[in-house]
């Protein structure tokens, strides 16, 4: 039998926490991703609604879009195919439906090469010469490979820290309460491993999905009269 509690000891669990932390310096509280407009819309209105509106972009953006294009650029990352990676950071950028949500990537795309200088850890010559946008899911590979973090952790990391920082800008604006917060946060954290799961499924040439109402969301979020969020 495993020991338990040598897992939550190891190294690479202890820089996967880091990397999913809320409190990791990348500006992920800064972004609704539509949720905003979805809101002052009437789309969204309720928990129930929250539930569906996020649960949603778990399949059609975590499941078909990042968490496969994560596990390609690991791959690059794990055999120092730099110019590999710089495909899978192009084509996840492409996979943006909206200037905004192309936004959310690369700020924190930026963010997160300002951190991981402070950390020692090896980028890309890319990322370091500043020859073009940075996507924040091409870049998480980096630490992931170097600090020995297996896929499906770096999966579950990333689609924690996505979540979280969903369901924090709901509670700010749909509103919802501390408690039902926490209720949504057990109710899809659930679905996470079913989102890995079908990420494993997914091919390089079938990367990509469409939602159209948050693309929607998202490109009117620019010229809403009230705003809280950056998307």
């Amino acid at each position: 039998m495993t020991d338990q509690s040598a897992l939550l000891t190891t190294p690479g669990l202890l820089r996967l926490l880091q990397l999913s932390s809320v409190s990791l310096p990348v500006g992920g509280f800064a972004f609704s991703q539509g949720l905003e407009y979805a809101v002052e819309s009437g789309w969204v209105s309720n928990m129930a609604k929250t539930r569906d509106w996020i649960a949603m972009q778990l399949h059609e953006t975590q499941a078909l879009i990042d968490l496969p294009v994560l596990k390609g650029a690991m791959q690059a990352v794990a055999a120092a195919d730099e110019a590999r990676w710089s495909e899978w950071n192009d084509l996840i950028l492409a996979s943006r439906e909206t200037r905004e949500l192309r936004l959310t990537d690369t700020a924190m795309g930026e963010a997160l090469v300002r951190l991981l200088k402070s950390l020692d850890v090896t980028l890309p010559a890319y990322a370091l010469n500043a020859e073009g946008d940075i996507s924040f899911v091409a870049l998480y590979a980096w630490p992931a490979v170097q600090w020995q973090i297996p896929y499906e952790s770096a999966a579950t990391g990333l689609s924690w820290a996505w979540l979280e920082n969903q369901v924090a800008a709901a509670t700010k604006l749909v509103p919802l309460g501390q408690t039902q917060a926490q209720q949504l946060l057990s109710d899809l954290q659930t679905l996470i491993p079913q989102t890995i799961e079908i990420s494993h499924g997914v091919e390089e040439d079938e990367i990509g999905g469409s939602l159209p109402a948050m693309a929607i969301a998202s490109a009117k979020h620019e010229t809403q009269y009230t705003r809280l969020f950056r998307s």
